[in-house]
This record gives structure tokens, sequence and C-alpha cells, in this order.
């Protein structure tokens, strides 16, 4: 089973290794024994071409993208003897050698012919994953010598990697036109309500997350604790960890227990200091 997601220099996109789901569960309902080949460069851990016999094989099915280019005609010519099946495929050149060699072309699109849904549409459902919003600062260069900011993002981004979740980097700076950024505090809100957790360095990624009702993995990037620290004092909000203790252990360990407690018993208490927060006195007019 191969792919574009099978290549050292290819792309592994979202929709292409779920087609390679569908056609997987196709495999396993036939009874029908499989390998899949990944690129070295996305799944290190995977079967890659280099650690494949091709005469152990008796044939190639080839998943998703367009058929075309040197790797894929490469294919052909490795695996001459098996019988070589594209499916779900574009086919932009029908007379391209890419797409010759193979023995049966099954195309979701190509001239001539009818498109069809997408092999990815009818894949196996998946599992829910918590959906986290990553508001980090490198600035704040007014603690000079105490500034741990490169340290704290490094542990925090290489842990997150790590972690089974849909991430979403986020920034509290506003610019009305730059598409990229939140160019209002609603704008801003609304994306944070629609989280599961926010992971983050900065004061207000923890005040406008729980302001949302979302819990928030806090760090304060600062050694001896500063701004993020108070403030995560004043709001009552126990998931912080110091600068220090990042440095001194896995990640993992440290992290990894609020994480499970934002997930679990943080909703409530999150979901709790943001009604505190609507329900609190106005602030009076200076006059």
């Amino acid at each position: 089973m191969t792919g574009w997601f099978s290549f050292l220099h290819g792309e592994a996109t979202a929709g292409d290794v779920l087609a390679l789901a569908r056609v997987e569960r196709v495999l396993r309902d036939a009874g029908l024994a499989y390998d899949v080949v990944w690129s070295p460069g996305f799944r290190a851990e995977g079967t890659h071409f280099d650690d494949v016999d091709p005469a152990a094989y008796s044939r190639l099915v080839f998943v998703c993208g367009p058929v075309h280019g040197p790797q894929v005609e490469e294919l052909h010519r490795r695996f001459a003897h098996c019988v070589r099946i594209a499916v779900g495929v574009s086919v932009v050149d029908p007379r391209s050698p890419a797409v010759t060699g193979f023995h049966r072309v099954l195309a979701r699109d190509a001239a001539g012919t009818g498109p069809g849904v997408d092999l990815a549409a009818r894949a196996p459902a998946l599992p829910e994953v918590p959906v986290v919003g990553v508001v980090l600062t490198h600035g704040q260069h007014e603690y000079a010598g105490r500034r741990r900011h490169e340290e704290v993002a490094a542990a925090l981004t290489g842990w997150l990697a790590g972690r089974d979740c849909a991430r979403l980097e986020l920034e509290t700076r506003l610019d009305a036109h730059d598409w990229r950024l939140c160019g209002t505090p609603a704008q801003l809100e609304a994306v944070l309500a629609r989280l599961d957790l926010v992971v983050t360095d900065r004061l207000h990624g923890l005040v406008l997350a729980l302001r949302a009702g979302v819990p928030v993995l806090a760090v304060d990037p600062v050694e001896g604790g500063a701004k993020v620290t108070a403030q995560a004092r004043a709001c009552a909000w126990p998931a912080l960890v110091a600068a220090e203790r990042l440095a001194g252990a896995p990640a993992e360990g440290v992290l990894g227990p609020w994480w499970d407690w934002c997930l679990a018993d943080g909703r409530a208490a999150a979901a709790r200091i943001a009604a505190e927060f609507r329900a609190a006195d106005p602030v009076p007019d200076a006059a």
C-alpha cells in the first residue's frame, strides 16, 4: 500500500491518510494481509521503501492523490512483477507513464468520466481529540536575566507535538489588516470559547481563556515567577507551572498531570471562575 505519504519528498495529508484508512478497512474485511509504506519524514517508526523487498509482494496499491511524476514511475519499475492498482486518484494526463503503468486505475476524477466521492469521505469514524489553543510569547525583555521564554516555549511545543490533540496557535495581539489575526477581542473570545484547553505562558492567555470558561495549563516563563503567577493566584487557578520546574524534570511528568486535570475537573473549575467574572461588581465610574 503506497501513496504520496510513502515518498521521502512526498506529502502526507489528512485526506490521503483517511483515504488509506478506507482502503485498509476494505482489505481487512476481505481478510487480505498488507503492509503500508510510510515516508521516513512523516513516520520514522513505520515501514519505509528501504525496508521493503519487492519480491515479497504480488500486488501494489497506490492510494489517493494525483498519478504523475517520476516517483510514481519508479514504483512501476521497482514493482514491475506486481499487479499494480491505483485507487481514488486524480488522472491529469492519461498518457503519462505514471498512469499507463498501472494495470487498473480507479479514478476519483479523470477526463471523460464522472467524478467519484473521495475515499476519505467514507473512512472509518475517528476518535475525538481535544482542541487545544496555544498562546505563547517570545518577548517580555523587561525581565532581562530572569527570562526563560525560549526554554519554556521549546519545552511546551516539543511536549505538545507528542500529545494526541488538535493544536491551534493563537495570538492575543489584534490586527485589523492581517487576516491571520483577530481584529477584535470578541473574535478572539469566539475562538477561545470553542476550545477544550488552552496552553499558555502569557498573562492574557490565562485570563481570557478563563473568561471564556476554558481550562488553562499555564507556565510562568520568568524565573522566580512574575505576572502569570500573580494572575493565576488572583484568579485562584491551580494549573500553574514554574519555568524552573520545566527545566529540571521531564515535561510529561510536570505537565501531564495538569493536562489531565484541566480536561477533567478543570472544566468545571474554569466554568465557575468565568461565572464569577461575569457576576463581579461593575467597575465604578472614575467620577
